[in-house]
């Protein structure tokens, strides 16, 4: 009668037999592949690589350029609001921002809701829920680590 294996005894037995089997070739083009893949990733441009390959000068000037780029263009806008011109730009911006400004409105509704809902609670019964909930939360974090404790481990 076979008696079943202990974990140890299975390791032991997998790492047996993986250990009789032959080592397996790299197929023969595989080198020329690698080194070919290796030469093509060094002969790319520092342009096509990611920003940590860039030289500091150019990243240096890079962001000097778009730092002074958004500067003027925030400064054109301040200018560009104060022209007559610009009150129907205001009205094409407002009527672009007018699902936001509803969504933003039904926030503030739903907030304020919230706060009507909540100031008609004893705050006894708040605290009492907040407590409920954080003995909660202890108690399954104190379950998981008995559970993790009792699974993994070592004798």
């Amino acid at each position: 009668m076979h008696h079943p294996l202990t974990p140890e005894e299975l390791e032991q037995l997998i790492h047996r037999e993986l250990r009789a089997l032959p080592a397996r070739r790299a197929p023969r083009t595989l080198e020329a592949r690698v080194r070919t893949a290796l030469a093509q990733q060094a002969a790319q441009p520092w342009y096509h690589r990611s920003w940590s390959y860039w030289p500091a000068t150019v990243r240096a000037a890079f962001l000097a350029t778009a730092t002074g780029l958004s500067g003027a263009a925030l400064t054109a806008l301040s200018f560009a609001s104060r022209t007559p011109a610009s009150a129907a730009l205001t009205q094409q911006v407002d009527a672009g921002f007018q699902g936001f400004t509803r969504l933003v409105g039904a926030g503030q509704w739903l907030g304020k809701f919230a706060t009507h809902l909540l100031t008609g609670i004893p705050p006894l019964w708040l605290y009492g829920g907040l407590t409920a909930v954080v003995a909660c939360y202890v108690m399954c974090f104190g379950l998981g680590a008995v559970a993790y404790r009792t699974l993994y481990q070592q004798n």
